[in-house]
């Protein structure tokens, strides 16, 4: 009998947990899912400041993930787009496949066109997306040019429950952002609440749950 297939993800914050359920269900109905999740990492890394991740962060995340090695899990997930590196720096310690949440997305922006817009709610966040995706560009030898909007008010809006303010404040930015650029990627997994109410877009907006659970489908599927 083949061993089930169990997804292991990782949260800096409680906040992905709830962002993500709608994807999970769309593109994972069925998978058993185990989620861990340490909101000191996301309050540690936001303490340090933009670009700055407290070294501690990256060996919390090995831990973790060699705990969900040890329970049995097929693949892991990092949801946190702020320490994304901790992806990259895991891999070679761990014998199961690891996937970072905003790197799908980063590859097909840079696919899309070569002026592409980084919209963020979290200033923390903001370095580590430009790295990725310009990481992205490279693989892909693709030249880009980046226009970063940042939207503190709109974080501040989600976690206060105020989701409505949360998307219109973010579709304001996406129409505006729209005129310069060829496609907006979304920094962080929390932004995927516009998904559903957004609409029409003179460019394509691309968000982390969508682009990210279907290729951890796919990875799954090929496991």
């Amino acid at each position: 009998m083949a061993k089930e297939k169990t997804l292991g993800i990782i949260h800096a914050s409680h906040i992905t947990i709830d962002a993500m359920k709608p994807y999970i269900e769309r593109y994972l109905p069925g998978v058993p899912i185990m989620h861990l999740c340490d909101d000191t990492i996301q309050r540690d890394n936001i303490a340090a400041g933009a670009g700055v991740i407290p070294k501690r962060n990256y060996s919390k995340f090995v831990e973790y993930a060699h705990n969900l090695e040890e329970a049995g899990v097929s693949m892991i997930l990092l949801a946190c787009s702020t320490f994304n590196y901790a992806a990259e720096l895991a891999r070679p310690l761990i014998d199961i496949p690891i996937a970072q949440i905003d790197r799908p997305m980063m590859e097909q922006a840079v696919q899309t066109g070569s002026r592409i817009g980084l919209l963020a709610t979290l200033a923390t966040t903001v370095p580590s997306s430009e790295r990725l995706l310009d990481i992205a560009a490279a693989e892909a030898g693709k030249a880009i040019t980046r226009k970063t909007v940042l939207c503190e008010e709109a974080f501040e809006a989600y976690s206060a429950g105020d989701i409505e303010r949360h998307n219109q404040i973010l579709k304001d930015a996406v129409a505006s952002l729209s005129e310069e650029v060829d496609c907006i990627v979304m920094a962080q997994l929390s932004m995927s609440a516009l998904a559903p109410v957004l609409g029409e877009t003179k460019v394509p907006v691309y968000n982390s749950g969508e682009t990210g659970f279907l290729r951890v489908k796919e990875m799954l599927e090929r496991l």
